[in-house]
Parts: C-alpha cells; sequence; structure tokens
C-alpha cells in the first residue's frame, strides 16, 4: 500500500528519495511527499497525484544527506496536499511518515487537543508528529518509543528530528520496514524494490522493533529497550527493478509471462516417472500428509479466488475436504482452528494485512498454517516459517494475472502430494503429473492465438452491466474475471456459479446485457448449456471461453474464444487468460490508468 524510503549516507538524499518512491509507485497511492534535514530546519515539499508532480516540485532542491519520503493511498482524510506525507510537529521540528492505521485516533486526537494541539490534516499519521513532540526529551529513540505505547493499531514508522542530523528512527509493528545496509549509507524503505538499487544487504525489522539508523548500519531493540539479533540477509534477484519489454503495460506483459510463471512454479516439483510431487518448504512427510483432515486456503480477492480453485481440486483429486475463506473474514469471527487442518494463507505480496491476521489467529489456536507467497522474505512468509515460494516473478501491475495462475498452480502441486496418499494410483498420478506439466506449453499456444478478444471488447466496453458465469471449476475463473474487468476498466459487473444465475442475477438481464460464460469440457458441460439458453432467452450476447474443438458450443455463441482443450482440474490456468485479456483491451478502449487503476493498491497492508 503506503510506500516509506528514507536515505542517510555520504550521498544527496533527494535524488536517492525520489528513486525510491518510483520504484513503489506500482504499490499504489494518491500523493507524495518529502522531507529532508537542512541547515539546522526541515525542509519539506508535498503533492498530490503522481511521483512525477513531486519531482518536479523538488527539482533543484537542496543537497541534504538526509530525508525521508512517502507515497499515500488515503484512509483518512481526503487526498489533498495537507493530507500528504510528511507530517510535521508543532515546532516543525520533527518530520513523520507512515504507513497503518491508528485505532485510538480519535482518543489520542482528544487528548492532544485537550494539550492545545493544533492539527493541519485530517489523518492518523499527524497524530504520531504530536505524540512524538509531547515525549521528546533530547533523545530520539526514546521519545518515539515512548510515543509508540499509547498507540493501538498498525505502523510502520520512520522519524526525523532537526535536532539529530545524524540519525533516523524506524518502528514497525504489522507495517513492514526492512533496512539496507549499503557502503557509508543507509536505506530505509517499506517495500525491498526501493533498496535494492543501493544494497543487497538487508535487516527485517519485526513487529515491536526501533531502529536508530545512521550511515554506519542499524541499532535495532525492542521497544521495551531490550537488545535483540538480527541476521543480514541477501536480498533475492528478482528484486531488480522490471521492465516492460516492449509491452504497451506490464499487465500485458505479465499475461504473457504466465507459461514461463507456471513452469517456474512448476519446476523440480513434479515427478512425473512417480506419479507424484515435492513442495520442499511444506516440512510435511507422506505421514503428515495422511494425518490432514481438512484443509483451508485463507485469502483476498485474488488470492481468495486461487484458494476456491485449489479447495476444488483438494475434494476432487485427494478426496479431502477443502473450503476457501476471505481473510477478512475470517480473522474476526472467532473462527474455529482443528487441529487436523492444514491452513494455507495465500498473498502474492506476503504482506496483506488481512491475511497476516488470519495466519496470526490460526498460529494463536494452535494451527497448520502455510504460506503460499511470491515474495521472498515477506511477513506472511516469515511468520509462517514454512510454505511454498510460487516464483512468479515481479508483478508491478496493481490487477494481478500471473500470480493467480502461480498460486493454482503451487496449490495443484500440494494437491497431488495429498491425493497420492489417499485415493490416487500410481497410474492416476502420472497422468495428473503430466496434465500438469503440459499446462505452460498450454499457454503459450493459446497467447499465440487469442481469439477475438477485440469483437469481445467492443461489446463490453459500452456495457452498463456485465455478467460472468461458470460451473464448477469454472465458477472461481468466473469471479476473477468480474474482478479483473472491475479493477482496471472500473465497468459494474459481478462474477456467479451459472446454476446460480436464476435465483436471482438473471433479473440484471436485458438486450444486449454482455454475459461471458466460461465453460471447457468437463463434468458440467451439459449444465453450461442450459444456462447459456437461459441467458440467450433474455437477450443476453454471449462471449464464450470453451475447449478448442467443442463445435456445438462455438455455434450457440454471439463471440467464442476457444482455448486449447486440457484436463478439467487445470483448466483455469487456461481459461482465465482471455478473460485477463478482455479486461486489458476493454481498459485499454476506455482510457483507463491500467498498471494504476484509481483507488488500488498492490499490497494492501492495512485493514
Amino acid at each position: 500500500m503506503c510506500g516509506i524510503i528514507a536515505y542517510i549516507g555520504d550521498q544527496p538524499a533527494l535524488p536517492r528519495l525520489v528513486e525510491g518512491l518510483r520504484r513503489m509507485e506500482y504499490r499504489g497511492y494518491d500523493s507524495a511527499g518529502v522531507a529532508l534535514v537542512y541547515e539546522d530546519s526541515l525542509w519539506v515539499r508535498k503533492d498530490v497525484g503522481r511521483v512525477d508532480n513531486l519531482a518536479r516540485a523538488v527539482e533543484g532542491g537542496p543537497g541534504a544527506l538526509m530525508g525521508i519520503a512517502h507515497t499515500r493511498w488515503a484512509t483518512h482524510g481526503g487526498i489533498t496536499q495537507p493530507n500528504a506525507h510528511p507530517h510535521l510537529d508543532g515546532e516543525q521540528r520533527i518530520a513523520v511518515v507512515h504507513n497503518g492505521i491508528i485505532e485510538n485516533m480519535n482518543a489520542l486526537k482528544a487528548q492532544l487537543q485537550a494539550d492545545g494541539v493544533v492539527f493541519r490534516s485530517e489523518t492518523d499519521t499527524e497524530i504520531f508528529a504530536h505524540l512524538i513532540r509531547k515525549h521528546y526529551t533530547g533523545d530520539p529513540r526514546e521519545a518515539v518509543c515512548a510515543a509508540v505505547k499509547h498507540v493501538r493499531g498498525t505502523y510502520g514508522l520512520a522519524v526525523m528530528f532537526a535536532d539529530h542530523p545524524n540519525v533516523i528512527v524506524a518502528a514497525r509493528n504489522g507495517s513492514p520496514l526492512v533496512i539496507g545496509l549499503g557502503d557509508g549509507e543507509t536505506i530505509l524503505a517499506s517495500d525491498p524494490q526501493a533498496i535494492v538499487a543501493h544494497t543487497r544487504r538487508v535487516i527485517y525489522l519485526r513487529d515491536r522493533e526501533v531502529a536508530v539508523i545512521s550511515r554506519d548500519g542499524a541499532n535495532v531493540q525492542l521497544v521495551d529497550g531490550s537488545s535483540v539479533g538480527h541476521e543480514i540477509e541477501l536480498l533475492d534477484n528478482e528484486y531488480d527493478l522490471a521492465e516492460k519489454g516492449g509491452f504497451a503495460h506490464f499487465m500485458l506483459k505479465e499475461i504473457h509471462e504466465q507459461s514461463e510463471s507456471i513452469e517456474r512454479a512448476l519446476r523440480g516439483r513434479i515427478q512425473v516417472d512417480d506419479g507424484n510431487a515435492k513442495l520442499g518448504g511444506l516440512e510435511m512427510s507422506p505421514r503428515d500428509l495422511r494425518a490432514v483432515a481438512r484443509v483451508v486456503c485463507i485469502g483476498c480477492g485474488t488470492s481468495y479466488h486461487a484458494g476456491l480453485t485449489a479447495a476444488l481440486a483438494i475434494e476432487d483429486l485427494a478426496r479431502v475436504p477443502a473450503r476457501a475463506e476471505i481473510a477478512s473474514e475470517f480473522r474476526h469471527r472467532h473462527p474455529i482452528v482443528p487441529p487436523d487442518a492444514a491452513f494455507f494463507a495465500i498473498s502474492q505480496s506476503g504482506e496483506t494485512a488481512d491475511t497476516l491476521g488470519a495466519v496470526q489467529e490460526v498460529m494463536l489456536k494452535g494451527g497448520d498454517v502455510h504460506g503460499v507467497v511470491n515474495v521472498v522474505g515477506s511477513t506472511i512468509a516469515r511468520t509462517c516459517g514454512k510454505g511454498v515460494y510460487v516464483y512468479s516473478g515481479p508483478e508491478i501491475a496493481v490487477a494481478s494475472t500471473k500470480a493467480f495462475t502461480s498460486q493454482v498452480t503451487a496449490l495443484l502441486v500440494f494437491t497431488l502430494m495429498l491425493a497420492r496418499t489417499r485415493n490416487l494410483s500410481f497410474e492416476q498420478g502420472q497422468r495428473v503429473a503430466r496434465h500438469l506439466v503440459g499446462v505452460p506449453d498450454k499457454v503459450r499456444e493459446y497467447l499465440a492465438d487469442p481469439g477475438p478478444i477485440s469483437a469481445a471488447a467492443e461489446l463490453v466496453a459500452n456495457a452498463r452491466y456485465v455478467q460472468f458465469l461458470g460451473r464448477g471449476y469454472s465458477y472461481p475463473v468466473a469471479l476473477e474475471g468480474a474482478l479483473k474487468l472491475k479493477e482496471i476498466a472500473y465497468i459494474p459487473c459481478e462474477g456467479y456459479p451459472a446454476g446460480e444465475m436464476k435465483h436471482g442475477p438473471i433479473a440484471m438481464l436485458e438486450e444486449g446485457t454482455p454475459v461471458i460464460m466460461v465453460a471447457p469440457r468437463g463434468s458440467q458441460r451439459d449444465k453450461a448449456i442450459s444456462n447459456l439458453r437461459e441467458v440467450q432467452a433474455r437477450g443476453a450476447k454471449v462471449i464464450l471461453v470453451h475447449s478448442a474443438g467443442d463445435d456445438e458450443l462455438r455455434d450457440m455463441a454471439e463471440i467464442s474464444i476457444p482455448v486449447p482443450q486440457t484436463a478439467e482440474f487445470v483448466s483455469p490456468l487456461l481459461t482465465v487468460i482471455p478473460l485477463q485479456l478482455l479486461s486489458y483491451e476493454v481498459a485499454l478502449r476506455l482510457g483507463r490508468d491500467i498498471d494504476k487503476p484509481r483507488n488500488l493498491a498492490k499490497s494492501v497492508t492495512v485493514e
């Protein structure tokens, strides 16, 4: 979500801060700002909109050797310059940037106002600046520690004092921060992407830790002053700055990377000759797998849809009860956590606040939880301590595409492992394994000839409402297709199980309404045909994603988009791609900001 970057070293800070903000633009934001310590005072500039606006505003700024900067995604208060970070105390000697949410904001603000504090913004972050000032007696670390003890909620903080031009204080609780250790310089950021251009040597802060950062490194302690130990880690190569590679947008590039990203998620994990699979990070022996009585997949948005797909496969192939849960609901409803269940926390970034909260709830209740994440070293990966990396590579576009197919692929690998300890024979295991390893070539085959996406986009771009339908494995695909269209094209739409359509959503159909049906060959194909006829009888225009060679279905639709035939359980890895391309093409026609859609953030680190 929001982005923090701080620099202290022997080089001008301003260019490095702006560069760091640019490298975090993909996370989503609506304003940006920077503060420097210069000539015994704070030099601050803030602007609404893109980092480019801020870059122009600070051009020719001072050559200070220390500063903090931030990209804000609005939570408390509108998108205005006063609400942009950094925020200052009343004497304008302390500057703060903050990711997270102060839950007891109203009580703290009332107390500070009673003390005579005048607030300049609507944000919760400004409370930190005034609280730190209230407790400041000359020691920056002590002031920050005293302030955070009064705060209930989440925070990733970078604090700078005009009186102390040689240190920056950082604090974390529930919002990620990483410290990069360079040669004569130290960089703090909320995202390793902002650091990797300067150093790969990093320290990941943990919750309730405070770091005093200087150009020589970082001194990390707990809020209560206790000493802690940290190993210096090396950033993976995946944090190198991604390029568009000749594509017009990152989203289109990432759609076309899916054959390679699925291949990476499978590499070294599928044992075709043995009809089995192996996921080393799970640390589960065949005996452990046999003890699993149920599986629960937890995620938000696209990751939830990946979990739905996996749950269907687990029940279908392994005959183990499985379900998917929306993390933001699961964590707050006092869930039952059976000791014989395997939980999977699914998150592209590994920083999703609701999913992390669900992980902590499962762990508190003694449950067994595994991460399914893309980002090595992310908070969910480190909290779980075991799980699966999906290796989809950097995903820069806010709307997730290749992360979805990589998550599904990794969970299908687990499904094969689980099924082989149960009811799947050696020969059946070999067939499942062959279907999995054959997917990347089928994705390449489809992307080489994606079908009439432009014609479908023309029909959808002018619609007031669009309905996505699917049955069985195609129902999560319908949900994901609708989510993509909402995210980047802003067209009202919904995904629905095709069999449920007549129990309400059919009332939304009128002459010319686009209905996008996902109906590859499978056990529910004939039922899908009945649903197709039902919507056409109401005047809807059907865009059909179907298996190549299914001429009967092809001839029933206004627009048909064939995908290569494959086994039903891997069909979502193919049928979702036309829906991704369709959403992209519609958004392009409507002139949307495809890689950075309005109001959205790549990594949702607040509730």
